[in-house]
């Protein structure tokens, strides 16, 4: 069976990641396999083991040492010039959606709507670098220590079966087994 790739839904799905603010796609993209690659080891990008709590939740995002995309990494996504394009621009579909707030909502929609989201939105996904490493279930032996954390879980919308997403890296369904 051939997979049929959109590359019109490709860059929606992008643009929509980009307004979380947290960098562009490909810098996402690079530092995930990254992760994946060296998973709890001292080249870890995020982890709690070698870097501690405070480092693999906040600490790293802000060090100037991970400000920049391996573009080797992602071979495979930068042949894309609409990633390519929103990894130059990420925080344009940002920008916009936090002008929309205040076209909408005035300060609290900016507030509420953009800059309160954003927060929570970092802090959840920041959990699953730092919790998820540390506390819950190894349903899977793998080589680090990921772990299935619920809470996580229920606050990601799946993200914190994320021993589940250490063992089948490729699998997008995380939550295959509780």
């Amino acid at each position: 069976m051939r997979t049929v790739r959109s590359t019109s839904f490709q860059f929606v799905l992008a643009c929509l990641r980009c307004t979380a603010l947290q960098k562009g796609p490909l810098w996402w993209a690079s530092h995930h396999r990254h992760h994946h690659r060296h998973s709890d080891t001292p080249e870890d990008v995020h982890s709690p083991v070698t870097g501690g709590l405070w480092w693999s939740h906040v600490g790293w995002v802000f060090a100037p040492d991970w400000n920049e995309c391996d573009l080797n990494a992602v071979h495979d996504l930068s042949r894309y010039p609409e990633l390519r394009c929103l990894e130059y621009a990420h925080a344009a579909p940002a920008a916009l959606l936090a002008g929309l707030c205040f076209a909408i909502g005035g300060w609290s929609g900016l507030v509420v709507g953009f800059f309160l989201s954003s927060v929570l939105s970092h802090h959840a996904v920041f959990l699953v670098n730092s919790v998820c490493h540390l506390w819950g279930r190894r349903r899977y032996a793998t080589a680090d220590a990921s772990r299935n954390n619920v809470v996580v879980a229920l606050l990601t919308l799946g993200e914190g079966w994320h021993n589940n997403h250490h063992h089948y890296q490729s699998n997008a369904n995380q939550g295959f087994h509780w």
